[in-house]
């Protein structure tokens, strides 16, 4: 599974290659902290949308950043490990910034997909200027109601 985590310079070059190949690349990205059924569903109907799929992991310092302290549960190495070993994701990398807009520079996507929480006007400019750019497709896949890694951390700590 380790061949499946690349660094970014490395993806790049597969991206490259899957362009050359005339196929269709699907990015997505997250901090994936505590995988759950709403991920592996998400994830599933992502890579059917493509001939690919890349996922790109939060480092732990932008989690914490954007999920608060005592987030991640699981550092950014081990959730990457997981994430590869879902038959449906092809490709992981760790990146550090909070947004993921040096990846999409790198990778060119055809199709970004994020989850239903996200819409085009919620994206992050930056995001949203780099997908333009790369003539990337932008989808949002429906959130399976009451799985979250948040309702999951909420329901632990009523035990």
């Amino acid at each position: 599974m380790k061949t499946k985590i690349l660094s970014l310079s490395e993806l790049s070059r597969r991206a490259d290659e899957i362009r050359q190949a005339r196929q269709r690349l699907v990015l997505t990205n997250g901090c994936f902290d505590l995988l759950h059924v709403g991920h592996v569903r998400y994830l599933k109907q992502a890579r059917e949308l493509g001939d690919f799929l890349a996922v790109a992991v939060n480092a732990d310092e932008s989690v914490r950043e954007l999920k608060g302290a005592g987030r991640p549960l699981n550092s950014a190495e081990d959730r990457a490990e997981v994430l590869a070993a879902l038959e449906c994701v092809d490709f992981v990398t760790i990146f550090p910034a909070l947004r993921a807009t040096q990846v999409i520079e790198a990778l060119r996507p055809a199709i970004y997909v994020k989850g239903g929480d996200y819409t085009l006007e919620s994206l992050d400019p930056e995001e949203v200027a780099a997908l333009k750019a790369a003539g990337a497709e932008i989808k949002t896949l429906p959130l399976v109601p009451g799985k979250s890694t948040s309702s999951l951390l909420g329901r632990m700590q009523q035990l």
